[in-house]
């Protein structure tokens, strides 16, 4: 009698081991070059932003090369991508300001009267080298005053000038790498300070107070304009 053959079980398939991968040498961790890893500060762009203008106004780029590297400064993240924008240029490597390298001023004289500069009906300019007074009172009446600081010498840090202005013109023109701000108003008029602030902390700084009526107070940098110690001392700090 024939035994009935019982049909084999399926054979469930064995769940296959995984080769162990090859022993390779442990990988060291990859880490950014610190220097150039580290993250831009604000400081770090201006200070390159400083280097372009300063090129531009040396014809060394022309507007649009300007332009689009300034673009490229304010979107660098870190201290490498901002090096490769000014290699080319003067002054290409950056570093962080040092304290002693503040800038220096003349001998401080002991407070005075203030220097007064009076335009009614006429006009009155103050202008190249000459040593700016820690307060300058300015009044033009159907009149005009320049007061250019450029290539003024400053003997303290801070200077302040009073600008009046009645149917009149007021206008202060700066360096550009100093400090600006300004309070006023004006009643039917014009009152405008375009604040500025320098790289350099111990940079001079000027403050414009005043108000004009029917008229004009406006101060404002000059393009291309610089104190000569200041950049010197900027170029040095980069230059290190």
């Amino acid at each position: 009698m024939d035994l009935e053959k019982k049909p084999e079980p399926d054979m469930q398939p064995q769940p296959q081991r995984q080769a162990a991968p090859a022993e390779t040498g442990r990988a060291e961790p990859v880490f950014a070059d610190p220097p150039g890893g580290l993250r831009a500060s604000d400081a770090d762009r201006d200070r390159i932003a400083d280097i372009l203008r300063d090129a531009l106004a040396e014809g060394r780029l022309d507007a649009e090369e300007h332009a689009d590297r300034i673009d490229a400064v304010y979107r660098a993240k870190t201290v490498g991508e901002l090096e490769p924008i000014v290699r080319d240029l003067p002054g290409a490597r950056t570093a962080r300001p040092q304290p002693d390298s503040a800038y220096a001023y003349g001998p401080e004289e002991p407070d005075g009267p203030a220097d007064s500069l009076v335009a009614v009906f006429s006009s009155t300019t103050r202008k190249g080298r000459w040593r700016v007074g820690r307060k300058t009172n300015a009044f033009a009446l159907f009149g005009n005053i320049e007061i250019d600081l450029t290539e003024a010498i400053f003997a303290q840090r801070l200077t302040t000038i009073n600008a009046t202005s009645i149917f009149g013109n007021v206008e202060v023109r700066v360096p550009e790498n100093i400090s600006l701000r300004g309070s006023g108003s004006g009643i039917f008029g014009n009152f405008e300070v375009v604040t500025l602030e320098g790289v350099d902390p111990q940079a001079p700084l000027v403050v414009i107070n005043g108000y004009s009526v029917f008229g004009n107070v406006e101060a404002r940098p000059k393009r291309g304009k610089w104190i000569t110690d200041l950049q010197d001392r900027l170029r040095k700090r980069i230059g290190d």
